[in-house]
């Protein structure tokens, strides 16, 4: 992979379908060859994701204080807003595409950020995203602090991870977040028992997803992307 571009949608949360239309827009351009691999990184006004693989059985049953979009990504119901850094590769996936090795390349990303906090993060088989171990001492069951829900089309992904770094923990508890009823949740700034925020983490998570992707280097812009010229955006779900 050659230089990867981040860019940073600013602190002010944004609405989800806002940065989905995004999303689309380059990743149409990037499977056009028009841009180089792009990775958004952002923070969502508070929203409920659905997956494909979400059953009515997992929706809640009152109203959960912020919309439920159904989106096109693996993975069941999870929350996404201001707190967790929301990231989203663009990028285009060596052949043959290998969808498992590309979600682990994503949980080895999280894994060195979390452990550049003082966190032992780890996989557990089944069950994609980063976890923590249980710690009984602190009355605390193995609990997941990075999710991870992706998409592949015309072999460019799209969507990505987010992690927790101090959001609001009750937004998860309104919820069953994956499916996943035996484990909780958790975040950076809970973990540490310090303020851990977006800002202060999303360094780090570039750094170490730009090493597991095999970027030659990256650099970091402030604003979205312009439309490419020249040519039509192609629909991202074709």
């Amino acid at each position: 992979m050659s230089e990867l571009v981040f860019v940073r949608l600013g602190e002010t949360p944004v609405p989800y379908h806002e940065g989905w239309d995004l999303q689309k827009r380059v990743h149409a351009d990037r499977v056009g060859g028009l841009i180089p691999d792009t990775v958004l990184v952002l923070e969502h006004e508070p929203v409920y994701t659905a997956g494909k693989r979400t059953g009515r059985w997992d929706r809640p049953l009152t109203d959960p204080g912020a919309p439920v979009v159904d989106i096109d990504r693996g993975g069941k119901l999870t929350w996404h807003g201001p707190g967790q850094a929301t990231v989203y590769p663009i990028v285009r996936l060596g052949q043959p595409i290998d969808v498992v090795g590309y979600v682990r390349m994503l949980e080895e990303a999280l894994i060195r950020a979390v452990a550049d906090f003082g966190l032992e993060g780890k996989r557990v088989e089944g069950r994609t995203g980063v976890w923590l171990d249980a710690d009984p001492d602190r009355g605390r069951a193995e609990r997941k602090i990075a999710a991870i829900g992706c998409r592949i089309a015309r072999g460019v992904g799209m969507h990505g991870f987010a992690l927790n770094c101090d959001n609001d923990p009750s937004w998860f508890e309104r919820i069953v977040p994956c499916g996943i009823t035996d484990a909780g949740v958790t975040s950076l700034s809970a973990e540490l028992g310090r303020d851990v925020t977006v800002a202060e983490a999303v360094p780090v998570v570039e750094r170490h997803l730009a090493a597991v992707l095999g970027a030659t280097g990256y650099r970091v812009q402030d604003s979205a992307p312009e439309p490419a010229r020249g040519a039509e955006p192609e629909p991202a779900g074709a």
